[in-house]
């Protein structure tokens, strides 16, 4: 499992069990299934309406992804294009077409491939271009999925507020307090879960997921880099050097983009050096 994945699951629930301990005298109130249910049955339903159904049930299989320590093999596919292309800048063609199927990235095996058919600088680029835009459409829209569930929840939790208060009002008549009080605690507690599932699932996955799509499109933008050169005739050595500072470049810009994201960042607001 991803470490800060699971630090910050069990932070949260760690977090909002111990306020919850100390602040309530019946931990019980803080379960209740009706406004749970407003919650997530609206939630998903709005959902639903707002999306395909297969798009709905492809993204709840990423949400496994989200759970996964999913490793990124930059130095290894840096390395694999090296020696592919020591191979290629010695001329020989048949040990190239032999290391193919070894090649465990399929993005760097087809940029390989390309080389290898003789395909024109252009064509090349334009096919894993647009494979690295398909890539990038598509895990957007499943961050996005997220990001309107996020959304809906409050909502939905807003809207079992006012049911809870409507039929509050409506036993005001009968002195009931016993009805009263169910009333209110769902009012309550349903704008609690929406908070929650808010800022505490669905919003953390969608910018997870979307960490883990930039990540993806810078190796895909190192491998096109080193198939370009290779495609141009670069020596391994020019290649190596390359991709180094390309790297590099990419994961300052990567880890300023993080910084934009967190305001309350020490080095987001720190002046750049000129």
């Amino acid at each position: 499992m991803n470490p800060s994945t699971l630090l910050g699951m069990i932070g949260g629930v760690v977090l909002l069990a111990s306020v919850i301990a100390f602040t309530s005298q019946d931990l019980g109130v803080f379960l209740n299934l009706p406004g749970l249910g407003i919650v997530v049955g609206g939630t998903i339903a709005a959902t639903l309406l707002s999306y395909p159904l297969h798009e709905v049930v492809r993204v709840f299989r990423v949400f496994l992804l989200v759970l996964r320590n999913e490793r990124y093999f930059f130095r290894e596919d840096m390395e694999e294009i090296v020696e592919v292309s020591r191979l290629w800048f010695s001329g020989k063609l048949a040990a190239v077409d032999n290391r193919l199927d070894g090649i465990r990235n399929p993005f760097l095996r087809t940029g390989v491939q390309l080389v290898i058919d003789g395909t024109p600088m252009e064509d090349i680029n334009d096919l894993l271009q647009w494979r690295m835009n398909q890539l990038r459409r598509r895990e957007h829209a499943e961050a996005q999925i997220f990001r309107t569930m996020a959304m809906y929840a409050p909502a939905f939790g807003m809207l079992g507020t006012l049911i809870g208060l409507i039929n509050m009002l409506l036993a005001t008549d009968t002195n009931d307090f016993a009805v009263i009080a169910v009333n209110l605690g769902v009012a309550l507690i349903t704008t609690f879960y929406g908070l929650i599932l808010a800022n505490l699932v669905f919003k953390p996955i969608a910018i997870k997921l979307e960490r883990r799509t930039e990540e993806r499109i810078i190796l895909m933008n190192m491998v096109l880099e080193g198939v370009t050169l290779m495609r141009k005739g670069r020596s391994p050595a020019y290649i190596r050097e390359t991709l180094k500072s390309f790297m590099a470049h990419h994961q300052d810009d990567l880890r300023m983009k993080e910084e934009r994201r967190d305001p309350a960042s020490p080095k987001a607001d720190a002046p750049r050096s000129r």
